[in-house]
Protein backbone atom coordinates (compact mmCIF):
# COMPACT_ATOMS: atom_id res chain seq x y z
CA UNK A 1 0.00 0.00 0.00
CA UNK A 2 1.90 3.47 -0.82
CA UNK A 3 2.68 5.29 2.16
CA UNK A 4 3.43 9.49 2.26
CA UNK A 5 6.15 10.68 3.55
CA UNK A 6 7.21 13.94 4.38
CA UNK A 7 10.94 15.29 3.95
CA UNK A 8 12.32 18.32 6.02
CA UNK A 9 15.30 17.95 3.30
CA UNK A 10 15.36 17.39 -0.19
CA UNK A 11 18.65 15.35 0.94
CA UNK A 12 16.74 12.87 2.40
CA UNK A 13 15.55 11.66 -1.30
CA UNK A 14 17.64 9.83 -3.33
CA UNK A 15 18.53 12.26 -6.30
CA UNK A 16 18.44 9.18 -8.86
CA UNK A 17 14.91 8.09 -7.79
CA UNK A 18 13.48 11.91 -7.52
CA UNK A 19 14.99 12.53 -11.17
CA UNK A 20 13.84 9.52 -13.04
CA UNK A 21 10.56 11.03 -12.15
CA UNK A 22 11.46 14.65 -13.38
CA UNK A 23 9.46 15.27 -16.93
CA UNK A 24 11.84 16.00 -19.71
CA UNK A 25 14.20 16.99 -17.21
CA UNK A 26 13.12 20.23 -15.80
CA UNK A 27 16.01 22.25 -14.54
CA UNK A 28 13.77 23.66 -11.89
CA UNK A 29 12.36 20.71 -10.33
CA UNK A 30 15.60 18.80 -10.75
CA UNK A 31 17.05 17.44 -7.25
CA UNK A 32 20.49 19.79 -7.99
CA UNK A 33 18.36 22.93 -8.35
CA UNK A 34 16.04 22.12 -5.20
CA UNK A 35 18.74 20.84 -3.06
CA UNK A 36 20.96 23.37 -4.13
CA UNK A 37 18.47 26.26 -2.36
CA UNK A 38 18.58 24.42 0.62
CA UNK A 39 22.09 23.93 0.94
CA UNK A 40 23.12 27.36 0.03
CA UNK A 41 21.38 29.40 2.04
CA UNK A 42 18.48 30.60 -0.35
CA UNK A 43 15.29 29.45 2.01
CA UNK A 44 14.89 31.86 4.80
CA UNK A 45 11.93 30.82 6.89
CA UNK A 46 11.42 34.23 7.91
CA UNK A 47 10.57 34.91 4.54
CA UNK A 48 8.09 31.76 4.46
CA UNK A 49 10.11 29.16 3.13
CA UNK A 50 10.43 25.63 5.15
CA UNK A 51 10.68 22.79 2.83
CA UNK A 52 8.17 20.28 3.33
CA UNK A 53 8.75 17.64 0.76
CA UNK A 54 6.02 15.11 -0.37
CA UNK A 55 6.74 11.76 -1.62
CA UNK A 56 4.70 8.96 -2.33
CA UNK A 57 6.59 5.57 -1.59
CA UNK A 58 6.04 1.79 -1.87
CA UNK A 59 8.49 0.00 0.27
CA UNK A 60 11.55 1.49 -0.91
CA UNK A 61 9.83 2.67 -4.52
CA UNK A 62 9.54 6.27 -4.92
CA UNK A 63 6.17 6.44 -7.05
CA UNK A 64 5.46 10.46 -6.60
CA UNK A 65 6.87 13.32 -5.19
CA UNK A 66 6.11 17.07 -5.12
CA UNK A 67 8.03 19.74 -3.90
CA UNK A 68 6.56 21.22 -1.24
CA UNK A 69 6.60 24.10 1.59
CA UNK A 70 4.81 25.19 4.89
CA UNK A 71 4.63 28.87 4.32
CA UNK A 72 4.04 31.35 7.10
CA UNK A 73 3.16 33.76 3.96
CA UNK A 74 2.93 34.15 0.28
CA UNK A 75 6.21 36.16 -0.08
CA UNK A 76 7.68 34.75 -3.53
CA UNK A 77 5.24 32.70 -4.65
CA UNK A 78 4.15 35.24 -7.80
CA UNK A 79 0.36 33.97 -7.26
CA UNK A 80 -1.38 36.76 -5.10
CA UNK A 81 -3.74 35.37 -2.58
CA UNK A 82 -3.09 38.15 0.10
CA UNK A 83 -6.54 39.29 -0.26
CA UNK A 84 -7.76 35.64 0.68
CA UNK A 85 -5.59 36.33 3.48
CA UNK A 86 -7.12 39.40 4.63
CA UNK A 87 -10.68 38.13 4.01
CA UNK A 88 -9.78 34.84 6.53
CA UNK A 89 -8.53 37.46 9.14
CA UNK A 90 -11.98 39.78 8.96
CA UNK A 91 -13.74 36.57 10.02
CA UNK A 92 -10.90 36.04 13.05
CA UNK A 93 -9.46 32.83 10.86
CA UNK A 94 -5.94 31.87 10.13
CA UNK A 95 -5.40 31.67 6.66
CA UNK A 96 -1.52 30.38 7.49
CA UNK A 97 0.29 28.04 7.19
CA UNK A 98 -0.02 26.53 4.02
CA UNK A 99 1.42 24.29 2.29
CA UNK A 100 2.69 24.83 -1.42
CA UNK A 101 3.48 22.49 -4.13
CA UNK A 102 6.01 24.72 -6.48
CA UNK A 103 9.77 26.20 -6.63
CA UNK A 104 10.62 28.81 -4.62
CA UNK A 105 11.03 32.59 -5.63
CA UNK A 106 10.21 30.92 -9.93
CA UNK A 107 7.28 31.93 -11.54
CA UNK A 108 8.12 29.44 -14.74
CA UNK A 109 6.01 26.71 -15.86
CA UNK A 110 6.81 23.02 -15.39
CA UNK A 111 6.45 19.48 -13.68
CA UNK A 112 4.91 19.84 -10.32
CA UNK A 113 3.39 16.18 -9.39
CA UNK A 114 6.46 13.97 -10.50
CA UNK A 115 5.40 10.40 -11.75
CA UNK A 116 5.02 8.23 -14.13
CA UNK A 117 1.70 6.79 -13.56
CA UNK A 118 -0.99 9.80 -13.69
CA UNK A 119 -2.99 7.66 -11.15
CA UNK A 120 0.09 8.08 -8.74
CA UNK A 121 -0.24 11.58 -8.86
CA UNK A 122 -3.80 11.68 -7.68
CA UNK A 123 -2.93 9.45 -5.13
CA UNK A 124 -0.13 11.84 -3.96
CA UNK A 125 -2.45 14.91 -3.74
CA UNK A 126 -5.14 12.69 -2.07
CA UNK A 127 -2.56 12.02 0.65
CA UNK A 128 -1.65 15.57 0.96
CA UNK A 129 -5.10 16.78 1.27
CA UNK A 130 -5.65 14.35 3.99
CA UNK A 131 -2.62 15.28 6.14
CA UNK A 132 -2.55 18.96 5.75
CA UNK A 133 -5.35 19.42 8.62
CA UNK A 134 -3.53 16.88 10.98
CA UNK A 135 -0.28 18.78 10.11
CA UNK A 136 -1.82 22.20 11.09
CA UNK A 137 -1.98 23.26 8.03
CA UNK A 138 -4.55 25.47 6.37
CA UNK A 139 -5.02 25.28 2.76
CA UNK A 140 -2.83 23.31 -0.32
CA UNK A 141 -1.81 25.42 -3.37
CA UNK A 142 0.11 24.13 -6.63
CA UNK A 143 1.48 26.96 -8.57
CA UNK A 144 2.51 27.08 -12.27
CA UNK A 145 1.15 23.90 -13.36
CA UNK A 146 2.19 22.52 -17.02
CA UNK A 147 -1.10 21.19 -19.11
CA UNK A 148 0.37 17.48 -17.78
CA UNK A 149 -0.18 17.80 -14.59
CA UNK A 150 -3.52 19.50 -14.88
CA UNK A 151 -5.48 16.20 -15.21
CA UNK A 152 -4.49 15.53 -11.86
CA UNK A 153 -6.56 17.88 -10.45
CA UNK A 154 -10.41 17.71 -10.29
CA UNK A 155 -13.20 19.58 -9.63
CA UNK A 156 -12.92 20.37 -5.79
CA UNK A 157 -9.61 22.45 -6.29
CA UNK A 158 -10.48 25.91 -7.13
CA UNK A 159 -8.59 26.95 -10.40
CA UNK A 160 -6.90 30.17 -10.66
CA UNK A 161 -5.37 31.68 -13.81
CA UNK A 162 -2.99 34.63 -14.72
CA UNK A 163 -1.24 35.98 -17.55
CA UNK A 164 2.61 35.59 -19.00
CA UNK A 165 4.32 36.44 -22.19
CA UNK A 166 6.16 33.16 -23.92
CA UNK A 167 7.72 33.46 -27.26
CA UNK A 168 7.76 30.48 -29.73
CA UNK A 169 10.03 29.04 -32.12
CA UNK A 170 8.25 28.95 -36.09
CA UNK A 171 10.47 25.64 -37.12
CA UNK A 172 11.07 28.04 -40.44
CA UNK A 173 13.29 30.59 -38.99
CA UNK A 174 16.63 29.53 -39.72
CA UNK A 175 18.38 32.90 -37.48
CA UNK A 176 17.15 36.16 -35.64
CA UNK A 177 16.48 37.87 -38.97
CA UNK A 178 13.65 35.59 -39.94
CA UNK A 179 12.19 36.19 -37.06
CA UNK A 180 12.68 39.99 -37.47
CA UNK A 181 11.05 39.56 -41.01
CA UNK A 182 8.58 37.60 -39.14
CA UNK A 183 7.77 41.05 -37.35
CA UNK A 184 5.10 43.85 -38.18
CA UNK A 185 6.90 47.08 -39.89
CA UNK A 186 6.80 49.32 -36.86
CA UNK A 187 7.71 46.41 -33.96
CA UNK A 188 10.61 45.51 -36.30
CA UNK A 189 11.79 48.81 -37.00
CA UNK A 190 12.03 49.46 -33.05
CA UNK A 191 13.26 46.08 -32.58
CA UNK A 192 16.34 47.08 -34.70
CA UNK A 193 16.54 50.20 -33.47
CA UNK A 194 16.98 49.16 -29.81
CA UNK A 195 19.89 47.12 -31.09
CA UNK A 196 21.67 49.41 -32.38
CA UNK A 197 21.74 51.82 -29.75
CA UNK A 198 23.83 48.68 -28.05
CA UNK A 199 26.22 48.44 -30.58
CA UNK A 200 26.53 52.46 -30.97
CA UNK A 201 27.40 52.24 -27.04
CA UNK A 202 30.67 50.21 -27.78
CA UNK A 203 28.83 47.21 -25.67
CA UNK A 204 29.29 43.01 -27.01
CA UNK A 205 27.07 40.47 -25.97
CA UNK A 206 28.12 37.01 -25.78
CA UNK A 207 26.32 33.82 -24.14
CA UNK A 208 28.17 31.76 -21.56
CA UNK A 209 27.12 28.07 -21.03
CA UNK A 210 27.84 25.66 -18.64
CA UNK A 211 31.40 24.73 -16.64
CA UNK A 212 32.44 28.29 -18.11
CA UNK A 213 30.11 30.22 -16.80
CA UNK A 214 31.46 29.00 -12.97
CA UNK A 215 33.75 31.32 -11.56
CA UNK A 216 33.96 35.24 -12.37
CA UNK A 217 31.39 35.10 -15.00
CA UNK A 218 28.42 33.79 -12.14
CA UNK A 219 29.98 35.99 -9.66
CA UNK A 220 29.80 38.80 -11.87
CA UNK A 221 25.85 37.77 -12.73
CA UNK A 222 25.39 37.69 -8.57
CA UNK A 223 26.41 41.32 -8.15
CA UNK A 224 24.28 42.42 -10.90
CA UNK A 225 21.64 40.45 -9.51
CA UNK A 226 21.71 41.97 -6.46
CA UNK A 227 21.98 45.39 -7.44
CA UNK A 228 18.96 44.91 -9.24
CA UNK A 229 17.05 43.49 -6.03
CA UNK A 230 18.64 46.26 -4.06
CA UNK A 231 16.96 49.13 -6.52
CA UNK A 232 14.11 47.82 -5.74
CA UNK A 233 14.39 47.48 -2.30
CA UNK A 234 13.76 43.76 -2.24
CA UNK A 235 14.83 40.52 -1.08
CA UNK A 236 17.70 39.10 -2.90
CA UNK A 237 17.18 35.45 -2.13
CA UNK A 238 19.82 33.66 -4.60
CA UNK A 239 23.43 33.52 -3.10
CA UNK A 240 26.65 33.38 -4.86
CA UNK A 241 27.40 30.14 -4.02
CA UNK A 242 23.69 29.04 -5.32
CA UNK A 243 24.81 30.51 -8.79
CA UNK A 244 27.93 28.51 -8.50
CA UNK A 245 26.18 25.89 -7.60
CA UNK A 246 24.14 25.46 -10.79
CA UNK A 247 27.36 26.11 -12.80
CA UNK A 248 29.16 23.24 -11.17
CA UNK A 249 25.90 21.07 -10.69
CA UNK A 250 23.66 21.63 -13.94
CA UNK A 251 26.35 22.75 -16.43
CA UNK A 252 24.20 21.64 -19.24
CA UNK A 253 21.09 23.81 -17.78
CA UNK A 254 23.35 27.53 -17.55
CA UNK A 255 23.03 29.87 -20.57
CA UNK A 256 24.46 33.25 -19.16
CA UNK A 257 24.27 36.58 -21.37
CA UNK A 258 27.04 38.69 -20.61
CA UNK A 259 27.31 42.51 -21.84
CA UNK A 260 30.78 43.95 -21.72
CA UNK A 261 32.54 47.29 -22.72
CA UNK A 262 35.03 46.91 -25.33
CA UNK A 263 38.83 46.72 -24.09
CA UNK A 264 40.29 49.91 -22.67
CA UNK A 265 43.24 52.04 -24.41
CA UNK A 266 45.35 50.50 -21.99
CA UNK A 267 44.65 46.81 -23.26
CA UNK A 268 42.39 46.02 -20.61
CA UNK A 269 40.50 42.86 -21.06
CA UNK A 270 36.35 43.75 -21.97
CA UNK A 271 34.83 44.55 -18.45
CA UNK A 272 31.07 42.45 -17.74
CA UNK A 273 28.40 45.66 -17.11
CA UNK A 274 25.30 43.49 -17.11
CA UNK A 275 24.03 39.80 -17.25
CA UNK A 276 21.21 37.73 -17.80
CA UNK A 277 20.87 34.44 -16.49
CA UNK A 278 18.70 31.84 -17.63
CA UNK A 279 17.98 28.21 -17.53
CA UNK A 280 16.84 25.80 -20.40
CA UNK A 281 15.67 22.73 -20.56
CA UNK A 282 15.66 20.48 -23.75
CA UNK A 283 12.19 22.28 -24.79
CA UNK A 284 12.51 25.74 -23.23
CA UNK A 285 14.80 28.64 -22.17
CA UNK A 286 13.89 30.37 -18.87
CA UNK A 287 15.13 34.00 -18.33
CA UNK A 288 15.53 34.39 -14.56
CA UNK A 289 17.95 37.36 -13.20
CA UNK A 290 18.91 40.25 -14.52
CA UNK A 291 21.24 43.31 -13.38
CA UNK A 292 23.27 45.75 -14.92
CA UNK A 293 26.22 48.16 -13.24
CA UNK A 294 25.86 50.58 -16.52
CA UNK A 295 22.94 52.07 -17.84
CA UNK A 296 22.80 51.68 -21.58
CA UNK A 297 20.04 52.25 -23.71
CA UNK A 298 17.92 49.30 -25.42
CA UNK A 299 20.74 46.72 -22.87
CA UNK A 300 17.80 45.11 -21.27
CA UNK A 301 15.75 44.19 -23.91
CA UNK A 302 19.08 42.81 -25.83
CA UNK A 303 20.41 40.78 -22.95
CA UNK A 304 17.27 39.40 -21.53
CA UNK A 305 15.14 39.12 -24.96
CA UNK A 306 16.71 39.21 -28.23
CA UNK A 307 20.26 36.97 -27.54
CA UNK A 308 17.63 34.23 -25.85
CA UNK A 309 15.38 34.27 -29.02
CA UNK A 310 18.77 34.18 -31.23
CA UNK A 311 19.94 31.22 -28.72
CA UNK A 312 16.46 29.47 -29.15
CA UNK A 313 16.51 29.80 -32.69
CA UNK A 314 20.27 28.59 -32.95
CA UNK A 315 19.42 25.82 -30.91
CA UNK A 316 15.96 24.69 -32.14
CA UNK A 317 14.86 25.41 -28.65
CA UNK A 318 10.94 25.42 -29.65
CA UNK A 319 9.65 27.90 -26.13
CA UNK A 320 11.42 31.30 -24.38
CA UNK A 321 9.50 31.96 -20.80
CA UNK A 322 11.17 35.71 -19.77
CA UNK A 323 9.71 35.98 -16.27
CA UNK A 324 6.48 37.02 -14.87
CA UNK A 325 4.44 40.06 -15.89
CA UNK A 326 5.70 42.65 -18.11
CA UNK A 327 3.07 43.75 -21.73
CA UNK A 328 6.23 45.45 -22.95
CA UNK A 329 7.35 41.90 -24.21
CA UNK A 330 4.26 41.97 -26.55
CA UNK A 331 6.09 44.07 -29.09
CA UNK A 332 9.12 41.61 -29.13
CA UNK A 333 7.34 38.54 -29.83
CA UNK A 334 6.30 37.53 -26.84
CA UNK A 335 2.46 36.18 -26.85
CA UNK A 336 -0.04 35.77 -24.20
CA UNK A 337 0.17 32.41 -22.53
CA UNK A 338 -2.02 31.22 -19.70
CA UNK A 339 -1.12 30.27 -16.39
CA UNK A 340 -2.58 27.55 -14.36
CA UNK A 341 -2.76 26.90 -10.68
CA UNK A 342 -5.52 24.93 -8.21
CA UNK A 343 -6.11 25.84 -4.32
CA UNK A 344 -7.64 23.68 -1.88
CA UNK A 345 -8.78 25.17 1.02
CA UNK A 346 -9.52 23.20 4.68
CA UNK A 347 -12.51 25.58 5.57
CA UNK A 348 -15.25 24.72 3.15
CA UNK A 349 -17.43 27.75 3.76
CA UNK A 350 -14.14 29.89 2.31
CA UNK A 351 -13.56 27.15 -0.40
CA UNK A 352 -17.28 27.51 -1.84
CA UNK A 353 -17.22 31.66 -1.62
CA UNK A 354 -13.91 31.47 -3.73
CA UNK A 355 -14.91 29.08 -6.08
CA UNK A 356 -17.56 32.41 -7.80
CA UNK A 357 -13.90 34.76 -7.51
CA UNK A 358 -11.84 32.77 -9.12
CA UNK A 359 -14.34 31.92 -11.85
CA UNK A 360 -14.61 35.69 -12.36
CA UNK A 361 -10.41 35.81 -12.69
CA UNK A 362 -10.40 33.64 -14.96
CA UNK A 363 -13.33 35.12 -16.90
CA UNK A 364 -11.15 38.61 -16.92
CA UNK A 365 -7.85 37.12 -17.66
CA UNK A 366 -9.52 35.30 -20.83
CA UNK A 367 -10.44 38.88 -21.65
CA UNK A 368 -7.21 40.31 -21.32
CA UNK A 369 -5.52 37.47 -23.23
CA UNK A 370 -8.11 38.04 -26.29
CA UNK A 371 -6.96 41.97 -26.42
CA UNK A 372 -3.32 41.24 -26.66
CA UNK A 373 -3.46 38.65 -28.67
CA UNK A 374 -5.60 41.05 -31.02
CA UNK A 375 -2.52 43.77 -30.93
CA UNK A 376 0.38 41.16 -32.35
CA UNK A 377 3.45 42.02 -33.15
CA UNK A 378 3.50 39.46 -35.98
CA UNK A 379 2.68 40.55 -40.03
CA UNK A 380 -0.95 38.78 -40.75
CA UNK A 381 -0.09 35.09 -41.51
CA UNK A 382 3.42 34.73 -39.90
CA UNK A 383 2.62 34.83 -36.21
CA UNK A 384 4.15 31.31 -34.78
Amino acid sequence: MPELRLHRRLEELPAAAWDALNRDGHPFTAHAFLSGLEAHGCLDPEYGWTPLHAALWEGDALLAAAPAYAKGNSHGEFVFDQAWANAYAQYGLDYYPKWLIGVPYTPVTGPRLLACEPAHKRLLLDAMREAAPRLGLQSLHANFLDEEDLAAFDGSWLAREDLQFHWRRDPAWQGFDDFLGALDHKRRKNLKADRRKVVEAGVTLRIVEGEQACGAPLAAMHRFYRQTFAEKWNHAAMTEAFFQHLGRAMPDAVVLVLAERAAGARGEPPAPIAGALCLRSGKALYGRYWGASQEVPGLHFEACYHQGIAHCIERGIDRFEPGAQGVHKLARGFLPAIMHSRHWLVEPRFHAALERWCMAEREAVQRQRAAFAAHSPFRAGDSP
